[in-house]
């Protein structure tokens, strides 16, 4: 199946809107919407593997691409930056129980 350039463009801008949306709502301490994002972000990334690869990107689509690729990486690390703390935070707050919990 042939796959115009513009349909993969078209999903890794539709999942650069959606990690941005993602970042949004951790920087506003929104855990709820961000595990919904997450999960619509998987769903746009698994589309994106049915659509096939970037064969007939231009050069130009290809940059365009990589300056998403590298947004993706970008709003990730900052997203994770923001959980982390939470996530220490909680385990802290969970005491003893944290090692039962992990066995």
């Amino acid at each position: 199946m042939s796959t115009m350039p513009t349909d993969l463009l078209e999903h890794y801008q539709a999942i650069e809107r959606t990690s941005q949306a993602m970042l949004d709502a951790a920087q506003a301490h929104d855990w709820d919407a961000v595990m919904r994002l997450e999960s619509a972000c998987a769903v746009l990334i698994e589309r994106l593997r049915e659509l096939g690869q970037e064969g007939d990107l231009t050069p130009t689509e290809r940059a365009r691409k990589q300056r998403i690729m590298l947004t993706l990486l970008r709003h990730d690390a900052q997203i994770r930056e923001l959980v982390e703390p939470c996530v220490d935070d909680l385990w802290a707050n969970l005491g003893p129980t944290r090692s039962t919990l992990l066995h």
